[in-house]
């Protein structure tokens, strides 16, 4: 009997109240089509209900690519547990994802989890293990003292506990089981064995694959082609047919938003580094000027998402990251990609010109390891007791990603981010350096965060040292609280600084340097 069917046959006996897994990380490695028959299928017949969606990372971009926006339906979807949430206004609409909705109207059980925590968990359940263990979390949104991970008021089970292990605090997750996996490669045979030869990352797909079938679940691969067996070197077969019981063949699929294939993200093709995009002028790309400052040659270096992201591209539109220099440094994201350029936008997660590529699994025991000695990420919130969010603010729910691993594991942290956000407009002259056009609507330096995504203070206190770099001032960060240390030229500490916080720094440099004048040419 062979295992190649359509989507439709594919997802045909899913049941009830069983518990489906995917892999994919915004639009890359997503496996779209599969997703989108199991929503197809309860569209015609209301079949399956209440199921359970495990997402290691935010899966889908909500726009092109849905991903688990597809199944974001209330009858469909009763509970949810992932490792980040996608939340894009869709440029043809207007639209936030259904799946904001449902987590906003409290519609659904939704549960986020760190991304390390998401991934290394489906390694305790492929090995039977009672769960998984950690000192990742503690005191932030994930230790059930805050909120054990949870989103919505239905979502009342304890997936997360707070135990103590030889003395010290931990966080357990116990195991559950996994009725149903859903990966992605682009290559198999007709038994299922699957290799990756146009997919730029690998993520969790092993581990879940692994984790499903030792739960005794039904693993389904969408893939772009059939090879015959015995074409291809068994040393690039990543996953082996065992593991696999449907293969969907789907030529189309994309490799990530807007790219139908680039090999640059595969390093068998060199982009040359003159030809990236460009950042366009404006308060992000003042930060990740600044901010590029602090990163070293040969020092492992992560990048997170937002304007933290832009730090290698401006490095390269300014000259220092060049053809004689790019291997000189060492760049990451959570996702495994070594070397190159890592990018921006739709495309992050994945490097320009990699030289190596790691699982997701992997990368973040890397991470935890303290591997990535710099660390740079982005900022939605920072108070007055050294708290940073980034995971839960107003009406956006974007979850942690792997921010919580990142910073908590890191030597040297730059915190990247705006001085206020909605509607902030600026203006920069050689003559009158920086002037605030216009305030955002919304403070980010505020008495205290909606969600602890880490409790960045803790961490200067046993040795990690840390800056917030905005558009108009750089600070420090103390056990005691924040230095400011650098201020942009054209800025009034007062009006434009001092006034837009609801504390006040406890040391301002006397004299406070200048931020450095060429980051604000255009």
């Amino acid at each position: 009997m062979t295992k190649i069917v359509t989507a439709e046959q594919a997802v045909a006996d899913i049941r009830p109240g069983q518990t489906i897994t995917s892999v994919g990380v915004i639009g890359w490695f997503t496996p779209d089509a599969i997703l989108q028959a199991i929503r197809e299928r309860f569209d015609r017949t209301q079949e399956p209900r209440d199921l359970t969606f495990y997402f290691p990372c935010g899966t889908g971009d909500a726009v092109g690519i849905r991903g688990m926006d597809h199944v974001a339906v209330e009858g469909l979807m009763k509970r949810i547990v992932s490792g980040s949430y996608i939340n894009p206004v869709n440029p043809v609409t207007g639209r936030r994802p259904a799946l904001m909705s449902l987590v906003q109207e409290n519609r659904i059980e939704a549960y986020t989890w760190p991304i390390g925590a998401s991934m290394q968990w489906l390694r305790e359940v492929a090995r039977r293990s009672p769960g998984y263990l950690t000192h990742i979390g503690i005191g932030t949104f994930i230790d059930p003292d805050q909120t054990g991970g949870r989103l919505t008021s239905k979502a009342t089970e304890d997936l997360v506990r707070k135990i103590t292990f030889e003395g010290r605090p931990m966080l357990f997750y116990p195991a559950w089981n996994l009725d149903v996996g859903i990966i992605r490669a682009t290559t198999s045979d007709d038994l299922g064995n699957l290799s990756f030869e146009d997919d730029p990352m690998l993520s969790s797909a092993l581990a879940l694959a692994m984790a499903v079938k030792a739960c005794g679940g039904t693993v389904i691969a969408q893939v772009k082609r059939i090879v015959e067996r015995g074409s291809r070197a068994a040393i690039n077969v990543r996953i082996p047919a065992a593991l696999v019981d449907r293969i969907v063949v789907v030529p189309e699929q994309m490799m990530v938003t807007d790219i139908q294939l680039d090999p640059a993200y595969l390093g068998i093709e060199n982009r040359p580094l003159d030809q990236l995009k460009t950042v366009p002028f404006s308060p992000a790309k003042i930060i990740a000027r600044r901010a590029s400052q602090e990163v070293r040659k040969h020092e492992l270096s992560i990048f997170g998402f937002g304007a933290s992201s832009d730090i290698p591209l401006v490095m390269a539109e300014d000259g220092r990251l060049n053809e004689t220099t790019v291997d000189d440094y060492s760049f990451t994201t959570e996702h495994g990609s070594y070397g190159g350029v890592v990018m921006n936008g739709w495309q992050f997660s994945c490097n320009i010109n990699p030289r190596a590529v790691i699982d997701g699994v992997s990368q973040f025991d890397l991470i935890d390891g303290g591997l990535c000695r710099f660390a740079a990420l982005a900022f939605a919130q920072f108070d007055a007791s050294g708290t940073v969010n980034v995971s839960r603010f107003g009406t956006v729910n974007p979850g942690a990603g792997g921010f919580t691993d990142i910073a908590q594991s890191a030597q040297r942290l730059v915190f990247t981010g705006t001085f206020t956000t909605g509607g902030l407009k600026i203006d920069c002259t050689p003559e009158h350096g920086l002037r605030i056009v216009q305030e955002g609507r919304s403070r980010k330096f505020v008495e205290q965060a909606e969600h602890v995504t880490y409790r960045l203070r803790d961490g200067v206190a046993r040795g990690q040292s840390a800056l917030l770099v905005t558009e108009r001032a750089v600070f420090s960060v103390t056990p005691d609280g924040l230095i400011l240390e650098e201020i942009a030229p054209g800025i009034d500490l007062r009006r434009d600084i001092l006034a837009q916080m609801d504390f006040t720094p406890v040391e301002i440099r006397d004299p406070l340097p200048l931020m450095d004048a060429d980051l604000f040419k255009p």
